[in-house]
């Protein structure tokens, strides 16, 4: 069984265009618009990895992984930041990598890749 990625972001079209790239390199994929949904996601859909954009309307990236990091359960998947935020490395100490919109999907696969082996 192929492992799932979260994608939490509200742009349809940056998730539409993540579930193209996770999809077309074997992974499976899930998705929530913002994060009051994401974790219910997280609960239901057990994934290995989490995208997180860090600004979305209803609830923010940072507040949804401080959450998050309180569920014994799920507090140890990784998160990659995707966000268009300036200084979106900070927002996240612990995230396993950090890229900017636009970003590079090379790149991207290749931290996923690094993670998940």
């Amino acid at each position: 069984m192929a492992q799932k990625i979260l994608i939490v972001d509200d742009d349809p079209n940056i998730v539409t265009y993540l579930e193209d790239i996770f999809q077309d390199a074997g992974y499976a994929t899930c998705k929530a618009t913002d994060g009051a949904d994401a974790l219910a996601v997280v609960r239901e859909e057990k994934p290995a990895l989490i995208t997180l954009d860090l600004e979305m309307p209803k609830e923010w990236g940072p507040r949804f992984y401080r959450e998050l990091t309180q569920d014994e359960e799920h507090k140890s998947i990784p998160v990659i930041v995707i966000s268009g935020l300036a200084g979106n490395k900070y927002a996240i100490p612990k995230a396993v990598a950090s890229f900017t919109k636009p970003f590079d999907r090379d790149e991207l696969l290749k931290v996923v890749k690094d993670v998940l082996g």
